[in-house]
């Protein structure tokens, strides 16, 4: 067997074992390039009815939402987001962990969302988080729908597939020569080629040209499938270092049952004016040191930053840029950006999106290549 011969057996049968994973895989990944887009489009309790001159403060949304939750208290209140915009709902949301042992990720874990109008505080919508179409679509994505324990490995283990699926398709793709090579960089059709020769020239040519946006979307996603491959990743850019996280603690001399909510919120809008939307999460009421940390989003991802507050006096305990990051901590921070193409702005997401509609393509391309060959060869022996 020649090494030609060996490497197409190779890319076939890893093709044909992970192809429907990656077929999967391609197709939520198109659905979810543009999910920060399309949510305000499709979700019209994203918005408020009628603007007005004074918003209801924080904490009394919050207690609002606690009222209209009719899961609440089972539901612990984890966490809220409010936008710079004022036509923009203010997001509440309810955490309770349901069977972590459980086969699909909805038995895991029950969030509920709520939406408030925050000049009025009427609940817009009380969500099922778990089944909202992008929740769905990112999971399905990331695991299948499956506890993540099962489907990471799964996922991952197609994606790595998928990889060397791409090399030795290169491999096979790459030419002897320059004549050969014409062939090979464009389409040659004519009204006379059949659609074996379109489906062959599909697979192979837009393989070739999809080859580096496909790498580092697969190479980007396996952070999320096996830790030890994120871990490793941030190891290699810290030049063999690792680091660990100090924790920060809040003052427990200081209790009160009452959190500085409001106190919080404030001055993180006033040091941060020209903010896209804002993060409160809040910390667990068994853990009497944690911090209330909050995360500031802008339009440029290199300019978010992370504030931690004492959940008693609501002083600022640390504050943390992108900068200031180690290199590992940096790229982890902009990882997913870079798997959806969002580092390059909406033309980045373009990409991504032609990407993954090319990477869903070749299974099934490569799948009618073997089948038609297959035919070919059953034919010719009847």
């Amino acid at each position: 067997m020649t090494f030609k011969k060996l490497i197409l057996k190779i890319h076939l049968w890893l093709g044909l074992s992970s192809g429907l994973i990656v077929v999967i895989l391609g197709i939520t990944g198109c659905l979810y390039c543009f999910e920060e887009e399309l949510r305000p489009i499709v979700h019209d309790y994203y918005y408020v009815d009628q603007i007005k001159d004074k918003k209801l403060p924080l904490s009394q949304l919050i207690e609002i939402a606690k009222n209209a939750n009719s899961d609440y208290p089972k539901q612990s209140f984890s966490g809220c987001r409010t936008f710079s915009d004022d036509d923009r709902t203010v997001v509440i949301w309810f955490y309770k962990e349901l069977d972590k042992d459980a086969f699909w990720y909805w038995n895991q874990y029950h969030n509920t969302y709520l939406y408030l109008d925050p000049f009025t505080g009427n609940v817009k919508k009380q969500e099922d988080y778990n089944f909202e179409f992008f929740v769905f679509v990112r999971m399905l994505h990331q695991t299948l729908c499956l506890n993540s324990d099962i489907g990471d490995p799964i996922v991952g283990t197609a994606t790595i597939v998928f990889i060397i699926s791409l090399i030795t398709g290169l491999i096979l793709w790459w030419p002897k020569n320059k004549q050969a090579a014409k062939q090979r960089f464009s389409f040659k059709w004519k009204n006379s080629t059949k659609w074996k020769r379109k489906n062959y020239d599909l697979h192979n040519i837009l393989g070739f040209y999809s080859m580096l946006f496909a790498l580092l979307i697969a190479l980007t996603g396996l952070v999320w499938a096996f830790q030890s491959y994120d871990k490793g990743v941030q190891w290699l850019l810290n030049g063999g270092k690792t680091f660990e996280n100090e924790r920060f603690v809040s003052d427990t001399t200081q209790y009160t049952k009452k959190m500085p909510t409001d106190k919080i919120y404030a001055s993180i809008r006033q040091s941060q004016p020209k903010a896209k939307s804002f993060y409160l999460f809040v910390p667990e009421e068994k853990d009497s040191l944690a911090t209330f940390s909050t995360f500031i989003r802008y339009n440029n991802r290199f300019d978010d930053i992370s504030i931690e507050f004492d959940r008693y006096t609501a002083k600022p305990l640390k504050i943390e840029t992108y900068h200031e990051k180690n290199n590992g901590e940096k790229f982890r921070f902009i990882n997913y950006d870079l798997h959806v193409g969002s580092i390059l702005g909406f033309p980045g997401k373009v990409l991504a999106f032609f990407a993954s509609l090319i990477c869903a393509s070749l299974p099934v391309t490569g799948f009618l290549i073997w089948w038609g060959r297959n035919n070919k060869k059953t034919n010719k022996t009847k």
